[in-house]
């Protein structure tokens, strides 16, 4: 089965000469590059049935340097650089040779361009995959940084040299770095990264899910006993909700959890396997950023596109990461909202940062806790649902090396917000804090199918002085009208233990 984006890939090398695609891991860039690299070699034969056969008539060969960064790992020194990206270039220096004096990754390179260009008569294509990988492993250590940044900006900087010698160049990266200057030496390199032409070039469509993979579907559903529109529904809760350009006619499904979902008979959260980037999770601490704030975030293309070395927020981080993704946009004002794409990203979310933030292990606060909490709130029964969560926080195995944080942090109500707003996320459940009333703001709100939840938290009061201040303040007045049971509960910490030590409720 293939998913045919291949009259995409005609109009972008039509249209275009140097080109940059950010997408989050995970996201089917390398597919892209492996499909552009056939069309480029000539491969006729392996696009036989597909949309691009109708549009292009040359079928041309072009010499072709494919390029993938990402298997650059375990780096230690600058030698180990300049040795991986040789050995990256070895496989086409072994068909067009090597000049004696070409020492650095850039010469090496650009002789490499200039030796295929000529022995074929023909111009070149260079097509680099994760260009970005390199400096996003060391993005934490500045000494490091500089030093890579020079070679790599040495290393792409060839391709603007090269341009009378280029058919096609191609980029693609999870995140904009300007640090290697290669899009301001690239002054014609275009950003497609928010073209809604473009949008849907990786990833896979609602539209592309119930035509090309409707058997798969209908598969599944046999598997969890249910109907296929009841599936399709899970589904898309599930792994879509992705938009990448203004135009939100096109819902975007991760590809690889899809495809795995298929695969294993079973709606788990695949795209995290892999785990958590860890230059995400340093950057995040670095901006103080605050997690529970992850929903309806407004924001502007620039800040989107913002290279990631000058960032002053972590929001277009999560944005280029998957974390975050555009759900409205005013055209107006040119503004987009940004919010967590979907069910899986927002327990993946949660668990990835559970130990940095509350010091938590995410199977521990799925497997001790969720069955019972749930079973409580099913049978309207928040008393025991509050003790459910004060037995299991009473025993929660911190992470190693945590408790000087937890000593400094307990004090403050955000860390309970923090360890709250966590918890909740990783049962799938909506949840936001500091929400906003007419006079002043509610610590946490959480939508249930059946009931809202306003809570107000409090460490140096009591429950009945955090009730008393939801009803005075009216935290509860802008959810009376939706039509779901509305649930205002006053919790109070106690700051030695960390736990609920006393909570009141009013139905």
């Amino acid at each position: 089965m293939y998913v045919d984006k291949t009259d995409l890939v005609w109009q972008l090398q039509n249209r275009l000469k140097y080109v940059f695609l950010s997408r989050p891991r995970r996201f089917g860039k390398s597919l892209l590059t492996s499909t552009m690299e056939s069309f480029f070699r000539g491969d006729r034969e392996l696009f036989a049935g597909l949309k691009i056969m109708a549009l292009e008539k040359d079928w041309k060969q072009y010499p072709v340097i494919h390029l993938d960064l990402s298997t650059i790992k375990s780096m230690e020194s600058l030698e180990d650089l300049r040795a991986q990206l040789f050995r990256l270039l070895l496989p086409y220096e072994k068909k067009y040779g090597v000049g004696e004096y070409e020492t650095t990754p850039g010469a090496r390179l650009s002789g490499l361009i200039s030796r295929a260009y000529h022995q074929e008569n023909m111009p070149v294509v260079v097509i680099i995959d994760e260009y970005d990988s390199v400096l996003l492993d060391v993005l934490h250590d500045e000494k490091l940084l500089e030093a890579y940044r020079r070679v790599m900006q040495e290393f792409y900087q060839v391709l603007k040299a090269a341009d009378a010698m280029l058919r096609f160049c191609f980029l693609t990266g999870i995140t904009r770095l300007s640090q290697m200057n290669i899009f301001s030496a690239l002054n014609n390199l275009s950003n497609i990264s928010l073209d809604k032409r473009y949008d849907s070039i990786c990833g896979i469509t609602d539209e592309e899910l119930t035509s090309c993979l409707k058997t798969d579907i209908d598969s599944l559903s046999r598997e969890y006993e249910c109907d296929w529109e009841t599936m399709h529904n899970m589904l898309k809760a599930r792994y879509d909700g992705y938009h990448f350009s203004s135009d939100l006619t096109h819902h975007i499904y991760n590809p690889y959890s899809l495809l795995s979902a298929f695969e294993q008979k079973k709606l788990g959260n695949y795209w995290f396997e892999t785990g958590t980037p860890t230059f995400l999770i340093r950057q995040l601490k670095r901006f103080h950023f605050n997690i529970s704030t992850v929903e309806n975030i407004e924001t502007t293309d620039y800040a989107i596109n913002r290279p990631t070395e000058a960032l002053t927020t972590a929001v277009p981080l999560l944005y280029q990461t998957g974390y975050l993704t555009i759900k409205d946009y005013d055209r107006e004002v040119d503004i987009y909202t940004l919010s967590i794409p979907n069910q899986e990203v927002r327990i993946g979310f949660a668990d990835g940062l559970l130990p940095a933030y509350a010091g938590l292990e995410g199977e521990d606060v799925q497997a001790g806790f969720a069955l019972k909490f749930w079973r409580a709130l099913k049978q309207n029964d928040v008393d025991l649902a509050m003790q459910e969560m004060k037995a299991y926080m009473a025993g929660i195995p911190y992470v190693e090396g945590f408790k000087q944080k937890l000593v400094e942090a307990s004090t403050s109500e955000g860390f309970y917000e923090y360890t709250m707003y966590l918890i909740f996320s990783m049962l799938n459940v909506y949840a936001r804090t500091q929400v906003k009333c007419v006079k002043g703001r509610a610590d946490m709100v959480i939508w249930m199918p059946d009931a809202i939840y306003v809570f107000e938290m409090k460490v140096n009061g009591t429950a009945q002085e955090a009730l008393a201040q939801i009803n005075d303040r009216g935290y509860a007045v802008p959810f009376e009208t939706d039509g779901r049971r509305v649930v205002k509960v006053g919790v109070k910490f106690d700051v030695n233990t960390r736990i609920p030590e006393s909570w009141v409720i009013d139905m």
